[in-house]
């Protein structure tokens, strides 16, 4: 995507996407994208532009082998956001079950 050593980038495959990527998965893998590279690609291969007229649950880009749907394209996207380390909410507060102190009473 980008030639370091030019530091040139490679705007077909940013602007058209169907011509360098056959899968979502493989923006998301591709080593020589940034962050940044890979969200606005993801983003373009979601945008309304590339549904399917008849079904616009799926996208399909102009040089593509394949039709992906929405799902795989934010699933990919989801991939590319930090992850919280531990379960979501922390760790719960109420150390004794309240159905074991209803017993109890």
């Amino acid at each position: 995507m980008i030639d370091q050593a030019d530091n040139v980038y490679d705007l077909n495959a940013v602007l058209h996407p169907g011509t360098a990527f056959d899968h979502p998965l493989d923006v998301v893998a591709d080593k020589t994208l940034s962050l940044a590279e890979k969200r606005a690609i993801l983003a373009s291969w979601a945008s309304d532009a590339a549904a399917v007229t008849s079904n616009p649950a799926l996208r399909e880009l102009a040089g593509t082998r394949r039709i992906v749907t929405i799902d795989e394209i934010l699933e990919a996207l989801s991939m590319l956001d930090h992850k919280p380390s531990g379960p979501p909410g922390g760790k719960p507060m109420r150390q004794k079950s309240t159905s074991r102190v209803a017993l109890a009473a």
